[in-house]
């Protein structure tokens, strides 16, 4: 990634408030709702995002500024220091240069070196029986494979059918931009290859895996690939039938209400639900005037007593 001051367009002495402004002026412009079928504007949303994640961070931006660590809060690899390896204390030596010297010196970059005696009497580049300090007893490989990085990504129906792309903050602090796969699932996972801890040395970095959820919805429930609704309609609406307009993931339709409805039957849109795979199933309910009314209760007196009909057994 580039430098995050060059990325948001602000300079370093730039304060929490004007680093947030800015993140909010490139997120609104790049953001991928308003930038479907546009991949550069997905990438610069990442960019934006994952410079914010680093300077809104006190330590991060701090480490960055040091030069600790680099644009994508990765640590800096210390140079050797070859004045100091050419002292050849002890050790073996490699072209004149004392190796234990060289590790110490390298290591001094991830706490300071420390000798054998400083981690208990083991020697912390030692193999079999010697504790290491990157990857445990027994000798671990400093280039072995890291624990994958695990998030959880909560989205929107709507993002769900459109196969949008959503931003995941990872463990690490790195915001990444998914593409949700087609026809995903809640709670299925999404395996993004090397995106997860980076490794140490000339080891291989590990994956992230995330878990898509289902953010509850207002008014749908979800049926498999089906959607489930329920729509308020009047008394009048329920005798007289009529054309009345039912929401959908995307823009509204109209449906037809026969006379005389069978309110216990649901009502479908076909091809209306999730992926253009499933349908709608729209659940009329009959809602009467707030406060009464003295003529509905007139009429509904009349039908009780001279037109009565059983819907109970």
């Amino acid at each position: 990634m580039r430098n995050p001051y060059t990325v948001l367009g602000v300079n370093k002495s730039a304060d929490e408030k004007e680093i947030k402004s800015a993140f909010r002026k490139l997120a609104k412009t790049y953001h991928p709702d308003k930038n479907k079928d546009d991949p550069k504007a997905h990438d610069k949303f990442a960019e934006a995002t994952a410079a914010y994640d680093l300077l809104s961070n006190k330590e991060k931006r701090g480490q960055f500024d040091r030069g600790e660590i680099d644009a994508e809060g990765n640590p800096k690899h210390p140079s050797f220091n070859f004045n100091q390896a050419q002292r050849g204390r002890g050790g073996a030596q490699t072209g004149g240069f004392s190796t234990e010297d060289i590790l110490k010196e390298f290591m001094g970059g991830f706490g300071g070196a420390r000798s054998g005696a400083q981690y208990g009497g083991a020697n912390p580049f030692a193999g079999a029986g010697g504790q290491n300090p990157f990857g445990g007893a027994g000798g671990a490989r400093s280039g072995a494979k890291p624990e994958n990085y695990e998030a959880t990504a909560r989205v929107t129906l709507e993002q769900v059918n459109s196969g949008a792309s959503v931003s995941v903050l990872l463990p690490g602090g790195k915001s990444l931009l998914v593409k949700l796969p087609k026809n995903v699932k809640d709670n299925q996972q999404i395996r993004l290859k090397g995106q997860g801890a980076p490794a140490s040395f000339s080891g291989e970095a590990s994956d992230a895996v995330v878990t898509v959820k289902f953010k509850k919805h207002k008014i749908f429930k979800v049926d498999g690939n089906d959607l489930r609704v329920e729509v308020p309609i009047t008394l009048y609406e329920a005798v007289l039938g009529g054309k009345i307009r039912v929401p959908t993931l995307g823009s509204a339709v109209e449906l037809n209400i026969p006379v005389g409805i069978d309110l216990k039957k649901s009502l479908r849109l076909k091809g209306k639900g999730l992926f253009g795979k499933g349908d709608i199933f729209v659940t009329l309910l009959v809602v009467l005037p707030e406060g009464g009314d003295p003529d509905l209760e007139s009429l509904m007196r009349f039908w009780r007593d001279q037109k009565p009909y059983k819907v109970r057994d």
